[in-house]
């Protein structure tokens, strides 16, 4: 089999069907200036492109995610990475399982296919270059030596830019219908789950613990995105350089359970979260996870500050009373 060029060494499991990456996401919000002040400071490489902004990270051609302006926030569209020589069957494999097929939303063009998941979102599936990493990234937790001054001056703090997006977590109605529907019509698998209240998918190419997950709720909406950072330093720093540009708001620092990550979530303009995520638990593309169903108490995280009273909260949903 042939691998995308340019990603001549991405990992791949053969002989099986299934998204390799979650390549982008699309979100309409309310302000693109609001939208544009929070991900510069929370270290993105924010780009006007057209009447929308584009989602980089410094360093990286690739682009993570769009913001479009819209009456209020809403999750618009997935986008899942296949390998180039896999598209053809995954179309036929989708429209196999009963699932239509639909034409790009307004504004969109695209080589791929799309179509509306359980929930009613959209989604499409794309060729295109292997993002989600090919083996656990690297983390550096370092310490110094003795007569040697650790931390650096606050006012010299470096600014922490996340290196690429590590998952997203959207809410659902249903998890068993959305562990389903992702698993027979993406191809990808279960990690881990608590009941019916959160499940972890990963992808069958190799990626991290999860590369979308899903929460219970009364309507579909986006939760977080998740941004990986290098250490545990830099989950705090950046905590600390939002909370300086007026965005303290969110939960933090803690360690999930289910993942294993290190994590501070902050809360944009508009209810929902960006994670700065290290050192992710990965499955690689020739293991089978052990997947477990677990008890809620051993399920969200082993250690931090208590999460606010809204946390789980869908602002796509309901108002809250």
């Amino acid at each position: 089999m042939t691998a995308i060029r340019g990603f001549v060494g991405a990992s791949r499991r053969p002989g099986v069907l299934g998204v390799h990456s979650m390549d982008n996401f699309n979100m309409l919000v309310p302000d693109l200036e609001k939208a544009k002040e929070f991900y510069s400071a929370f270290g993105i490489d924010v780009r006007e492109e057209g009447n929308a902004l584009g989602l980089y990270t410094f360093g990286n051609t690739h682009r993570w995610g769009s913001l479009s302006e819209g009456p209020g926030k809403k999750l618009n569209f997935l986008s899942f990475g296949v390998f180039g020589d896999e598209v053809a069957d995954l179309r036929r494999h989708v429209e196999g399982q009963g699932v239509k097929l639909l034409d790009a939303p307004p504004g969109f063009e695209s080589d791929g296919f799309w179509f509306r998941d359980h929930d009613g979102n959209i989604i499409e599936m794309r060729a295109a270059e292997k993002t989600s990493p090919n083996e656990k990234s690297d983390t550096q937790n370092i310490s110094v030596p003795a007569n040697v001054a650790g931390a650096p001056l606050r006012s010299k703090a470096p600014v922490v830019r996340p290196r690429r997006l590590a998952h997203i977590l959207i809410f659902t109605r249903d998890v068993d219908k959305a562990v389903a529907f992702y698993c027979s019509v993406l191809g990808l698998r279960l990690s881990d789950r608590s009941g019916d209240g959160i499940a972890f998918l990963h992808g069958i190419h190799g990626s991290d613990h999860h590369l979308i997950a899903f929460a219970k709720s009364d309507a579909p909406g986006l939760h977080h995105c998740s941004w990986d950072v290098g250490s545990i330093n830099e989950v705090g720093l950046g905590a600390m350089q939002m909370a300086d540009k007026g965005f303290s708001k969110g939960w933090g620092l803690g360690r999930h359970v289910l993942g294993s990550n290190f994590f501070h979530y902050v809360r944009d303009p508009w209810g929902s979260y960006s994670e700065y995520s290290s050192d992710i638990d990965y499955v690689s593309a020739d293991h089978d996870w052990n997947s477990g169903d677990h008890a809620a108490e051993d399920a969200f995280y082993i250690w931090g500050p208590k999460p606010p009273d809204d946390f789980t909260f869908n602002y796509e949903g309901k108002t809250p009373k």
